[in-house]
């Protein structure tokens, strides 16, 4: 299989660098998780509460899920207009907040996170720029260590995001089961990064719009993959769980309006594979990592992965593709239209 060019664009020499801010994560902070973890344990928070936009939003959708399906907490994504519009006070006292963010700078969170402290809450911050006001402000601050980024398009940044919620909840778990997981995400990035999903995906270069799917723990990746088709490649990309496309937003499925499905092999197996049988009936052009649905366009994946890092697998896959979609549209894919890299809202 033909390795995909990682030299093409910014966007895709960062996203190819995430195996490598893992593996640094990793060695710099295992310590920082191993005292985070004893913690939480020592909180025993009710409630975990989340601040994030875009990307590292989508990070933390992906460690909503991991938080609700290995501690059964439930997890709340607060928006950052309730504090820094409404002037709103949070009761969060004995919550669990995290905040994730590439910059650590933009106004909105950093009052989000400052109203959630007052409120009682524990602040942990996932955040790239180590010299940022929120790194400073948090009660623990944890690196992603995924270095400069420069393309506007966010990619090593996101990976390395869920993956402090994953060594979060394996740590805060005390679950060997999940740390063997996380230890084994620098091979599998690496391996996905050399999967060539651009031939399935250049499909979309004369296309308007697509749906993304997936489901569960799956879910903060098709999210990420809808935004990076708006942003790259002006495509109007929409994420929407498996459960939920098969309800109104199959109208729209057809011969005319592919969609892109990603699976994981844990209970959502099942009820994701049979949306995504249904839209290939619709005669819809279905490219998808999971190959047990006959008609689809095939996308390779890393076999026997653990749920919990297929996502971020099929993401990093993804990202090594998409930049050359942009590029046949006639775009830039490291300076998006409209768009800036460190964006700042109130």
């Amino acid at each position: 299989m033909t390795k995909p060019d990682s030299t093409s664009t910014k966007m895709a020499v960062e996203a190819a660098e995430s195996a490598s801010a893992i593996r640094r994560q990793i060695e710099r902070c295992g310590p920082l998780f191993s005292v985070l973890g004893t913690k939480l344990r020592e909180l025993n928070p009710s409630l975990v509460v989340t601040c994030a936009r875009g990307s590292s939003d989508h990070a933390a959708t992906y460690g909503k899920y991991l938080i609700e399906t290995h501690l059964g907490l439930p997890v709340a994504s607060v928006g950052p207009s309730v504090v820094s519009l409404y002037n709103t006070d949070l009761k969060v006292d004995g919550a669990l907040f995290v905040a994730v963010s590439q910059s650590g700078r933009s106004p909105d969170l950093l009052r989000l996170a400052a109203a959630a402290k007052k409120g009682g809450a524990y602040v942990v911050a996932f955040v790239n720029d180590e010299t940022s006001p929120l790194a400073e402000a948090a009660d623990l601050f944890i690196p992603l260590c995924a270095g400069p980024e420069i393309s506007v398009a966010a990619t090593k940044s996101y990976l390395t995001a869920c993956f402090a919620f994953l060594s979060m909840v394996a740590e805060w778990k005390d679950d060997d089961a999940l740390r063997r997981t996380a230890s084994q995400a620098p091979a599998a990035l690496s391996a996905a990064a050399e999967l060539d999903w651009t031939p399935a995906l250049l499909n979309l270069t004369d296309k308007t719009g697509l749906y993304v799917i997936g489901r569960g723990v799956g879910t903060g990746a098709i999210m990420e993959m809808a935004l990076k088709c708006k942003e790259t490649c002006r495509l109007h990309a929409e994420a929407f769980s498996a459960a939920e496309v098969i309800h109104g937003p199959l109208a729209l499925v057809g011969p005319d309006f592919p969609v892109l499905a990603i699976n994981q092999n844990d209970a959502t197996a099942e009820a994701t594979r049979a949306a995504i049988a249904r839209c290939v009936e619709l005669g819809a052009p279905v490219f998808s990592s999971d190959d047990g649905v006959k008609g689809v366009i095939p996308l390779p994946s890393v076999p026997a992965l653990a749920p919990e890092l297929a996502p971020l697998a099929a993401v990093q896959s993804f990202y090594m593709a998409i930049h050359t979609v942009s590029q046949r549209r006639g775009l830039n894919p490291d300076v998006p239209a409209n768009l800036r890299k460190v964006t700042e809202t109130v």
